[in-house]
């Protein structure tokens, strides 16, 4: 064969022990370590025989050799290490991790099995790396590091402990700082291993590499060497890499190991064995490892276990200052700490781990926290950080209670805290605050939670106590920069705090929503991922396992319980200062049942929080619910077989007693009743247990009270007993034990029984039943020495966790609804606003005050979006006031960072700022202020003063910042109210303020403004042009805001300026593109700001403001509008509104130049805006200004005239205000011409609809039913037809002419009915029926509605009262001229259109009567001419039932005045005047009658009677005429029924004239008045005559032409009648002259009779034609009648120019009498 390549054969095994047991021959002295060296040899010699099984057998320890060669293989190695000699221990040490690392040696290695070859070879390590030698010490430490590092060794149980041991001994002991480090590190790195694969289960797991620099955070960096660090690292790094790759074997397989249960000296050092709680731990492992765990998880277990107890040993009494122990400790704890940090899902889902956690690991943290060590505090809030962040689910009741014990209880120390620990403490909420999940789940689970502590609540309060410093007037063990340091630290986490609820709320709510969104789904992006310590990505706690002891709250639930805790707290504070008032909230809010029971039940519960003290005096008084309530509390308590020392001290532990003596009497008394119930054969009466008692209790007081010099003695207390027990003695032993067991043990409450009861500052320690647990340890900052606790503490300990775990404590709260953070803002808002605010105020430390103002911005976010107005508005006022703008002298850079905080509030949280707008636009406006006044241009006001004069100007523009500079003084008015400054709130800045500014003030103004320069314009500008990112209602609350402060500025009475208008304007060209319903809302805003500022009494303000909105406007108007929209209307709504109340001419005629420039620039697209277009020039039309008139119409004539298709393509009340406002203009007082045209142009306005062939075919504008003329009302418009009909058009055109015919103007009033007519004459064609009708009903009649009333008036004047003066005309009554055409128009068009508009021949009859029936004249004669032409030319088309409308309309006009012409003429009656002689008298005296004989009022009555008279005549003749004229053509037509009213005209006309002519004694006052006013006498008689001439005549020409009607009439009999009265008439005048007396001569008639005789000849004369007319038969038959009428006739004296009636009466004798007779 040929020699072997390499030492050891060709196996692998042989190629790695080859050369090291080479070395070790050659190293090895051959006397001393023969054995060693032939070992070695023989080992060699084997190897080189040996090679690679092709089948590994799974038994052999070794790789490839069978295992009945593998023992003697190791020996020498085994050998080597054993010599504890260093040359031989290296080489052997070196093969050793060779073969570990290259996965070589395999296997469990356990105690269990001590003759095994890997066990022996481990434990030879650990024994070597005790000889001294560093460079053994490091090789040790690789060799135990590889074997726990290698995937097919399994080292477990108590081998794993002892290298542990032995690293944790080479720590303690090592030679070296580098070797300590090194074994610090090895440590740390098998925890690691072991609990990597514990996690994983499986031993093929990826390893992570321990940080060396990281171990060295809290201890040990004392021990660096330079380049140790490195060193360490690297070989870290060797070990773990070295085994990558290696196979391993399955070592998972579960195992119920009997030492699971092993005593502490198997598993843990015996010379350091725990004293205390042993056989509790080990219940708990037994309790919660179970059955069935796998070995490399038992392994874990056992390795958690023992560093927990590790960690929890103390220094013995007789060696206090044992440093080693507690670097020990230390580094337990930091091995504990890597375990924490790097636990993943294991931990959090199996219960051994979890329970190992609350049974050991909390129990240690309780134990240490007693520790004033600062490292051992630090590594403490550092496993508590983890258990937090990753384990709080499961760990609720733990944490409930460590976080006040380690956390709060430093945090609220703020007077004697120390520095190092506060800081850590400060640097740990820094972290907590950091994850926005916990900061909420510590809120749910315990501020939410009735049975846990206000832990977020104290926090907060914590953080601003802190923040605040130290009270004034308090000591302080604090230096100033200590000080300063935790102030600002506090800040810093009470911004971190806000900032993570922002986080949180942003995580869990789509931003821009206008409702919280609720879900009740756990959001698994909740969690942030800087709480995950390992670089595995671990999940955070929550999501792990969120079945265990975790539940899902909504908001809704939780406030319920927030709620009910904050009300139990309130009672219970209550209760603790006045208990009946306490248990009467507690009953009325119901957290307390109303029966004794229930009351007692509470007082004892051990949470409650209810004060011992206040308890025992509650229970003492002698009130009967208090009575009852005391006898259930002593009721409840069970004492059988109970000791009665053991009875006592368990009654008493929960109260203290009261210090009355009556009320300690009646406590004692019911004890013993309940006493000797419970044991009935204790005592023979209740008697003695009360007195028995009574003595306890001062014995107890007797040996400890200090105060007691002279203790009681035993026999004392015998001796004062004797005889209670019934007359009899207690026994002496019995006695004796009560007193010994008393004097020993004093009976205490549960708060007392550890150490004397500390006081703690917050009182809520007591309500959490917490102050038993914190009175455990001793807080006293100056104690260095480690301090232990004993077993009892640590049972009552336990006794809280198990007490707790059936509580809502344990059942963990997760919540994904936003409404959460209400509640918590609630808690913190006013703490943070108070800390922020102080900080700021107060510091000018630039980090400081960053961190303040960022927590502003945080908790404006949080509440803007929440909808919390107050405290967001608050947060908002806050930041505005410290920018300090309005006290600009004194602004520092804080005050700067301030207003950039402002800013970045707008453009972050505009959204939800709402109300506190005004504050930051108040801001923005103040900074434009200033940067205005520091660049030195003129300020607004300078432009906006009508008063500025032109050195005014010149100063303004010289002041600018250099010009300051160099001064040092300034005289500017603006500038000098700035640097006064003012308060926050003042509209204007230095308004109040008074005096002279120094120079200092103005060098203070001129470097602030170089402060301002860090804000350019761009900043300012964004929040404006941010706006059209703003959601709609945003915007809406931006824009109101904005105009708030716009208005504050242009009402400064010293400095009004246009920022924020010229923003306004901005803005909204910006947000123009909004949707209407948005863009509509804004406007509205907008408008209302326009017209309240549009009519300021500061022209210059106004004027701006105008051509602000001209600006709007135009830009506006390039966008089209849709039809049937209305928003152009409302958008130039603010110019109709200033338009219609300003009081500034310039501002009116400002309005109409934009609207008439924007109109003519933008005509195509107006549509909507017409309406305001119209109102404005119609409010300018009415305008007392000349020139606002004629720019208005100007602008209207070319809008008629050129665009009038624009007008007409839009609705129709777009064109009836353009129809009004013409009629307007009509109405103008400054030029005929205007309005005249204005006339024109509406004539114009008929013409072109006509030309575009407009038809109406509207639908009835009446119901059908009759039209009564009234006056029509503008909304009558919207009466005549839809809108989409052409009548839409056409009906305000007409209407608004109708109604320009009443005007005052007589040119006016002519030119209107002109084009009226004209326009229905023209254009009636178009008309449809339906529409004519309602033209005619809506338009024509109501321009004679003055006639008709004024016939009314007349007549009920009449009737009324005679004594009224005339009616008289008034500036709408038409004169006559007017009146004819009208009437002559109306005639015309209803004869022209007399087909559509019959219906209406009432209506023209009733107008044209109206005529007929007025008082004047004038207007009678208009009708009659109007009437005979209507029916003249309709006559022949009538029907009979018109007719007979016709006739009866005018017999109504007859008769209707003559009742009040009647009682007119009554007046006369008491009107005296002179007799006929006394007038003769007169006439022959020198001097005639004159006026003074008649008193003024009887002449003008007089003279009134005459008038009236006058005017009643002429009426009555004009009615006979038009009457005559009407029957004479149409005599054929006429019915008898018509004739019949055409007689009873003429007789009732003819007996009034009659009777009005038969009045003598009237008639001769009247003369009399006539001749002495000098007036014409009423032509009575000629109106009698013509009015039986005209009966006459018409009774006639019936008679003879129409002998049918006459005939059935009996019309001849009437004639003959009417004949017989003239002739009765006649012969009466001849008659009166004999004054009735029977003469036998005749006197002569008399100058006055003949007149009168020849005035009636005429009339006989016809009377008597008219007889002789009658035929033969006819005058025979009625000859009768009249005969001796006619001999009257021949004896009466007739006129001398009456020749006439004798020939006539000569005729009728010859011709008519003389046939008969001669017959």
């Amino acid at each position: 064969m040929s020699a072997p390549q390499t030492l050891g054969g060709p196996s692998r095994c042989g190629r790695v022990l080859g050369p090291s047991l080479d070395k070790i021959i050659k190293s090895a002295s051959w006397r001393k370590h023969s054995d060693i060296v032939s070992s070695c040899k023989s080992t060699l010699e084997k190897l080189e025989t040996l090679s690679d099984t092709a089948l590994p057998d799974p038994s052999s320890p070794l790789l490839g050799l069978p295992a009945s060669d593998a023992d003697s293989v190791l020996n020498p190695i085994v050998l080597a290490l054993a010599s504890n000699h260093a040359k031989l221990a290296e080489p052997a040490l070196e093969s050793v991790f060779k073969l570990f690392s290259l996965g070589v040696l395999r296997g469990e290695i356990d105690s269990n099995l001590p003759n095994s070859v890997l066990y022996k070879i481990v434990e030879s390590v650990c024994k070597v790396g005790g000889i001294g030698e560093e460079s053994v010490e490091l090789a040790v430490l690789r060799v135990l590091l590889s074997a726990v590092r290698c995937p097919c060794v399994l080292v477990r149980g108590d081998c794993l402990l002892q290298v542990i041991r032995t690293c944790y001994n080479l720590y303690l002991n090592g030679l070296n700082g580098t070797n300590q480090i090194c074994a610090k590190s090895v440590l740390a790195q098998i925890m690691l291993i072991v609990f990597a694969r514990a996690e994983e289960d499986s031993m093929d797991v990826s390893i992570k590499t321990v940080a060396v620099s990281e171990l060295l955070e809290f201890t040990d960096k004392n021990l660096n060497e330079g380049s140790s660090i490195f060193y360490c690292q690297n070989l870290i790094s060797e070990v773990v890499t070295a085994s990558e790759g290696v196979p391993d074997l399955k070592f998972s397989k579960p195992s119920t190991v009997p030492e699971l249960q092993n005593d502490e000296s198997k598993v843990s050092y015996e010379e350091k064995k725990d004293e205390v709680g042993e056989e509790e731990m080990k219940e708990g492992v037994e309790s919660s490892s179970g059955g069935d765990i796998s070995k490399i998880r038992e392994d874990g277990f056992y390795v958690f276990k023992n560093l927990c107890k590790l960690s929890m040993k103390f220094s013995s009494q007789g060696n206090p200052d044992d440093e080693i122990l507690l670097r020990g400790k230390t580094v337990s704890l930091e091995l504990l700490k890597v375990i924490m940090d790097n636990g993943g899902l294991v931990w959090r889902t199996n219960e051994s781990f979890l329970n190992a956690i609350k049974q050991y690991l909390c129990l240690s943290l309780l134990k240490n926290s007693a520790l004033s060590v600062m490292s051992i505090f630090q590594l403490l809030c550092s496993i508590f950080m983890s258990l937090l962040t990753k384990y709080r689910s499961g760990l609720k009741a733990e944490i409930g209670i460590f976080f006040p014990m380690l956390i709060l209880r430093v945090l609220e120390n703020v007077l004697q805290p120390s520095f190092v620990q506060k800081t850590t403490v400060l640097n740990l909420l820094e972290k907590i605050v950091g994850d926005s999940q916990i900061i909420i789940d510590i809120f749910v689970n315990y501020d939410c939670d009735v049975d846990s502590p206000n832990i977020f609540e104290r926090i907060v309060n914590g953080l601003l106590k802190t923040a605040l410093g130290p009270p004034l007037g308090s000591t302080t063990t604090l230096s100033s920069v200590q000080d300063i340091t935790f102030r600002h630290e506090s800040v810093k986490c009470l911004a971190g705090i806000i900032k993570s609820m922002g986080a949180w709320m942003d995580e869990h709510l789509k931003i821009g929503d206008s409702i919280l969104r609720k879900s009740f789904e756990y959001d698994t992006s909740a969690e942030n991922h800087s709480t995950l310590t390992g670089e595995d990505g671990t999940l955070p706690d929550c999501e792990l396992h969120p079945e265990m002891n975790s539940e899902l709250s909504d908001a809704a639930t939780l406030e319920q319980r927030r709620t009910y805790k904050m009300e139990l707290q309130k009672g219970v504070s209550l209760f603790n200062r006045k208990p009946s008032k306490g248990i009467e909230f507690l009953i009325n809010t119901k957290k307390v049942g109303n029966t004794p029971e229930e009351v007692a039940s509470f007082m004892r519960k051990s949470t409650t929080g209810l004060n011992e003290t206040m308890i025992g005096d509650f229970l003492g008084e002698r009130e009967e619910f208090a009575l009852r309530v005391m006898h259930a509390y002593v009721d409840s308590f069970n004492f059988k077989s109970m000791d009665f020392g053991e009875a006592i001290r368990f009654f008493l532990r929960g109260f203290r007693l009261p210090g009355e003596a009556q009320k300690i009497d009646r406590i004692m008394e019911k004890f013993a009743e309940r006493y000797c119930k419970c044991n009935p054969n204790s005592f023979t009466s209740a008697d003695t247990a009360y007195v028995l008692a009574y003595s306890v209790i001062m014995l107890n007081t007797d040996a400890h009270n200090d105060m007691v010099k002279e203790k009681m003695t035993k026999f004392d207390f015998i001796r004062n007993n004797r005889g209670i027990n019934d007359g009899k003695d207690l026994p002496e032993e019995y006695l004796g034990a009560l007193y010994d067991q008393i004097v020993k043990n004093e009976i205490k409450m549960n708060a007392d029984s550890a150490v004397p009861q500390i006081k703690q500052e917050n009182s809520l320690n007591k309500l959490l039943g917490l102050d038993g647990i914190l009175n455990l340890v001793s807080w006293k900052q100056t104690e260095d020495k480690p301090l232990g606790a004993n077993g009892l503490l640590i049972r009552h300990i336990q006794e809280q966790f198990k007490a707790k775990k059936g509580k809502s404590e344990s059942i963990y709260h997760s919540v994904s609804d936003v409404s959460i953070l209400r509640f918590m803002v609630e808690v913190c808002w006013g703490p943070m606003l108070a800390a922020f605010s102080v900080t700021i105020d107060q510091s000018d430390d630039r980090l400081a005050t960053t961190q303040c103002l960022q927590g502003f911005r945080h908790a404006v976010h949080v509440t803007a979006v929440l909808g919390m107005q107050t405290q967001r508005d608050a947060f908002v006022t806050s930041v505005a006031k410290f920018t300090f703008l309005h006290c600009a002298a004194d602004m520092k850079q804080k005050n700067v960072d301030a207003v950039k905080a402002i800013i970045s509030i707008a453009i972050e949280d505009g959204n939800h700022l709402q109300e506190a707008w005004d504050h930051i636009l108040t801001c923005l406006s103040r900074i434009e202020h200033l940067q205005l006044l520091g660049e030195g241009a003129p300020t607004d006001a300078s432009f906006l003063t009508a008063s500025n004069t032109e050195t005014d100007d010149k100063m303004a523009k010289s002041a600018d910042l250099q010009s300051l500079k160099n001064k040092g003084t300034i005289q500017n008015p603006a500038v000098m109210a700035v640097v006064r400054g003012g308060s926050y709130d003042s509209t204007a800045v230095g308004v109040n303020s008074s005096g002279l500014v120094s120079p200092e003030q103005i060098n203070h103004f001129i470097a602030n403004l170089n402060l301002l320069d860090q804000i350019g314009n761009f900043e300012l500008n964004h929040v404006f042009a941010n706006s059209q990112r703003l959601n709609s209602e945003a915007i809406v609350a931006f824009v109101k805001a904005l105009c708030k402060v716009s208005i504050s500025e242009l009402q400064s009475p010293t400095d009004p300026r246009v920022f924020s208008l010229t923003k306004l304007v901005e803005i909204a060209h910006y947000n123009m593109n909004r949707i209407r319903l948005v863009w509509s809302r804004m406007w509205n805003v907008l408008s209302d700001f326009f017209v309240s500022v549009g009519l300021s009494e500061n022209l210059s303000v106004a004027s701006f403001v105008m051509d602000s909105l001209r600006q709007l406007a135009m830009k506006f108007l390039e966008r089209e509008e849709l039809a049937n929209y209305n928003f152009q209307n409302e958008f130039l709504r603010p110019f109709v509104i200033v338009m219609q109340k300003s009081n500034s001419a310039e501002i009116r005629e400002l309005i109409v130049r934009c609207i008439s420039q924007m109109v003519l620039s933008r005509v195509s697209n107006v549509k909507s805006g017409w309406k305001s277009v119209f109102m404005v020039f119609t409010a300018a039309a009415a305008d007392e200004h000349k020139n606002i008139v004629l720019v208005a119409f100007e602008t209207m004539e070319k809008i008629v005239r050129e665009y009038f298709p624009h007008i007409t393509e839009t609705e129709s009340a777009t064109f009836t205000d353009c129809v009004r406002c013409l009629i307007k203009f009509t109405n103008s007082r400054f030029n005929s011409d205007v309005s005249l045209n204005a006339i024109a142009f509406l004539r114009f306005c008929a013409f072109k609809l006509a030309e575009g062939g407009l038809v109406c075919t509207g639908k009835r504008l009446d119901d059908g039913s009759s039209v009564s003329i009234v006056k029509k009302d503008d909304s009558d418009l919207q009466s005549f037809t839809d809108v989409d009909d052409p009548g839409s058009y056409w009906g305000p055109l007409l209407t608004g002419l109708s109604k320009l015919t009443s005007d005052s103007r007589l040119a006016i009033r002519r030119s209107s009915l002109e084009v009226l007519f004209n326009i229905l004459n023209d254009h009636g064609h178009l008309f449809s029926q339906t529409f004519w009708l309602g033209v005619f009903s809506s338009v024509v009649l109501p321009i004679f509605n003055g006639v008709c009333e004024k016939r009314d008036k007349a007549v009920k004047a009449e009737q009324d009262s005679a004594t009224a003066e005339s009616p008289h005309r008034d500036g709408s009554t038409w004169d006559t001229e007017t009146s004819t055409v009208a009437s002559q128009c109306l005639v015309d068009l209803f004869i022209s259109f007399y087909d559509v508009l019959r219906p209406h021949l009432s209506d023209v009859v009733y107008i044209l009567t109206g005529y007929l029936g007025s008082s004047i004249q004038d207007s009678a004669s208009i009708g009659v001419a109007a009437m005979c032409r209507l029916t003249g030319q309709l006559g022949s088309r009538f029907s009979e039932d018109e007719w007979r409308e016709i006739f009866l309309s005018v017999k109504e006009a007859a008769t209707s005045t003559l009742p009040g012409f009647k009682k007119l003429l009554r007046t006369m009656d008491d009107i005296k005047v002179p007799h006929n002689s006394q007038l003769n008298s007169e006439t022959n005296s020198d001097h005639g009658l004159t006026n003074d004989d008649l008193e003024d009022e009887n002449l003008q009555a007089v003279a009134y009677v005459v008038s009236r008279m006058k005017s009643h005549i002429s009426i009555q003749q004009l009615i006979l005429q038009a009457v005559t004229n009407m029957t004479k053509p149409h005599m054929q037509c006429l019915s008898a029924s018509n004739i019949n009213i055409i007689v009873e005209i003429f007789s009732s006309i003819s007996s009034h004239a009659l009777q009005l002519n038969s009045e003598t004694t009237m008639q001769q006052k009247i003369k009399i008045a006539c001749s002495i006013l000098e007036l014409s006498v009423p032509p009575m008689l000629e109106f009698e005559n013509e009015a039986y001439q005209n009966y006459l005549s018409f009774l006639k020409d019936v008679v003879e032409n129409n002998p049918s009607i006459s005939k059935e009439m009996d019309l001849e009999s009437l004639l003959v009648a009417v004949c017989e009265k003239i002739l009765q008439i006649y012969l009466k005048c001849t008659s009166e002259n004999q004054n009735g007396r029977v003469t036998h001569w005749v006197l002569p008639l008399g100058f006055g009779k003949k007149e009168e005789m020849a005035a009636r000849s005429a009339l006989l004369v016809s009377a008597l034609k008219a007889l002789s007319g009658l035929g033969r038969d006819s005058f025979r038959k009625y000859i009768s009648n009249f005969f001796n009428l006619l001999v009257d006739l021949v004896r009466s004296e007739h006129s001398s120019s009456s020749g006439e009636v004798q020939r006539v009466l000569s005729i009728v004798f010859q011709s008519s009498i003389g046939a008969i007779i001669m017959k």
